[in-house]
């Protein structure tokens, strides 16, 4: 029976190996929507890919180590117990120098990738270092609520500019539900609000996920490198209507989302046909 013990354990850390290697090609992996290779759709997600990866290659190193020294403890263990066996199981209190070494080194492992994603860390969440572009205002606010994303844009001017967003509705704002537009191919910044619980912005293709808090105005940016159409999701179990907070975020050139806005204002001040114009009255 102390075989099969042995095996027992030995045998579900390779086959977790196994599932883990066969993920990618069975498509349990990053989203191929945009990208067939999985790549983040964004530069910016390009960087936290990258310390995704470097974090699951010292997990994994750490993983296999870990059982290959559990699975010798429990073999040698099982072997030392034999009938006839001539080997002597010893007995330890402990290692004060290995206690040690593995108290330094998962530290000095934590404490590097501390400091080596800090850049990337300060370029997605400090408004000081997000792109100069991004800086000059939000191009909407996107306000979650149970169970949608309400959008707001500031409308544009005369020449097709878009006008400041500011924190407080204006008569000239355009608005849209579940489906926001941004230009593409450059860094944009929304500001992200919630009107009662906390939800999560959350744009897989992107890498970019930003929780929503009550009370709080939060700058998120980021930059769609295709114009095609990315899922939009809340991330944060927000109750019982949550799985109906799935949108899109439409990243396209300068001219459509001029083009787009137009629309909105359009549609917005439609009052229907006017008397004697052939439609209904």
């Amino acid at each position: 029976m102390k075989r099969f013990w042995c095996v027992f354990f030995a045998f579900w850390p390779i086959v977790a190996t196994i599932f883990c290697l066969m993920a990618p090609s069975m498509g349990w992996w990053f989203p191929t929507t945009i990208n067939a290779d999985g790549s983040a759709a964004s530069p910016l997600g390009r960087k936290i890919d990258d310390l995704f990866y470097l974090i699951l290659i010292i997990t994994t190193i750490t993983f296999v180590g870990t059982q290959v020294a559990l699975a010798y403890v429990l073999f040698s263990g099982a072997r030392r117990t034999d009938p006839g066996s001539t080997e002597r199981a010893w007995f330890s209190h402990g290692s004060h120098n290995l206690e040690v070494i593995w108290s330094i080194v998962p530290a000095g492992i934590l404490l590097f990738i501390a400091l080596y994603q800090m850049d990337v860390w300060a370029e997605y969440r400090i408004k000081s270092q997000f792109p100069a572009e991004t800086r000059k205002g939000p191009i909407a606010e996107v306000m979650a609520r149970q169970f949608e994303w309400r959008i707001r844009y500031p409308g544009l001017d005369e020449n097709d500019k878009l006008l400041p967003l500011m924190p407080d509705p204006q008569p000239t704002d355009l608005y849209a539900v579940n489906d926001l537009h941004v230009p593409s191919a450059r860094p944009v910044m929304i500001n992200l609000r919630t009107q009662d619980v906390q939800h999560s912005f959350f744009l897989p293709e992107l890498r970019v996920k930003q929780d929503a808090v009550p009370g709080l105005v939060i700058p998120v940016w980021f930059e769609a490198d295709k114009s095609t159409n990315y899922v939009l999701l809340c991330a944060e179990l927000c109750g019982w209507g949550h799985y109906k907070m799935k949108a899109r975020m439409v990243a396209e050139n300068d001219d459509a989302f001029v083009k787009y806005l137009k629309k909105l204002k359009a549609d917005q001040e439609y009052h229907g046909p006017r008397e004697g114009s052939g439609g209904e009255n």
